[in-house]
């Protein structure tokens, strides 16, 4: 474990792109991984991953565009057809070939919208609880309807307000965030800089920067596993057995204990199953 504290776990790196500042650290030597995080989480959710991939691989975490401590700003664009764009960029800055990658929440729907319509060549693809199938996280009722509803309020919200808020919205993946877990998803979002750049993550929720993936899914020729909490509260474990069948030849793993934020339900299973994978031997669930 590389570290539960918030203040243990900082991206000492800084890589430039065409529209802001990336925050990212490698660890590791071998063949290169890259691990993509979702919202509204930062590369923190990769932290007890990293030391079993490391000990094989040369592994690449970073905080999205607008998240963490990646660059935040008015205006910027952090859906997840920019951050697709953002990862070819950073691929591309990093002189990697055809990498292993694995991508979490939206970062699913980021990571195959860069190889299916950005050309970004993975050998290996990893999805954990992704956004690429509806139904939607922009869908009424949701918690984050709920914030594009009622932006304004939300970027005015006073921090104790908007906590008890994010501890609702966190409580509704059915994952056991510990303490220092919480602190640290939410330490980004607070005070005004913090608020409005939630509050634009959840504006910039297009269905079509996913529906354009879907018909392309049976286009995805390399390695493909798929994994899941079979208690996820976000996204319906159905989801994941619509995806091994869009896939071809893909594998799929569920995580029984496991909500929506399976790197922190079950810690071990997941970097043993990335590990296996990614080493070319994962087994066919």
């Amino acid at each position: 474990m590389i570290g539960n504290a918030t203040d243990a776990w900082r991206l000492g790196q800084r890589q430039g792109t065409s529209v802001g500042e990336v925050a990212y650290e490698v660890f590791g030597e071998g063949p290169p991984v890259i691990l993509v995080h979702g919202t509204p989480t930062r590369s923190y959710l990769w932290r007890n991953i990293v030391p079993a991939l490391a000990e094989h691989r040369r592994v690449y975490v970073y905080d999205l565009l607008g998240y963490g401590e990646s660059e935040k700003g008015e205006g910027q664009d952090v859906s997840i057809a920019a951050q697709a764009r953002v990862l070819k960029e950073l691929v591309q800055a990093w002189r990697l070939e055809e990498p292993a990658i694995a991508g979490h929440d939206i970062g699913g729907g980021i990571v195959l919208r860069a190889q299916l319509l950005e050309g970004v060549r993975f050998n290996r693809v990893a999805i954990l609880d992704a956004v690429v199938l509806g139904p939607r996280l922009s869908e009424p009722r949701s918690s984050t309807w709920h914030v594009r509803e009622h932006a304004e309020a939300y970027q005015a919200m006073p921090n104790h307000l908007f906590g008890a808020f994010f501890s609702a919205y966190l409580g509704e993946t059915n994952s056991d965030l510990g303490g220092d877990a919480f602190e640290a998803y939410l330490a980004p979002w607070l005070g005004e800089e913090g608020r409005r750049a939630f509050v634009r993550q959840a504006l910039q929720v297009e269905e079509w920067h996913t529906g354009e993936i879907e018909p392309r899914l049976a286009c995805v020729e390399v390695p493909v596993l798929v994994v899941w909490g079979e208690k996820d509260g976000w996204l319906d474990p159905s989801l994941a057995l619509r995806l091994r069948k869009e896939i071809p030849g893909s594998e799929l793993k569920l995580i029984q204990e496991g909500g929506h934020f399976v790197q922190e339900d079950a810690p071990e299973e997941i970097a043993k199953a990335l590990a296996s994978f990614f080493c070319g031997d994962g087994e066919r669930a």
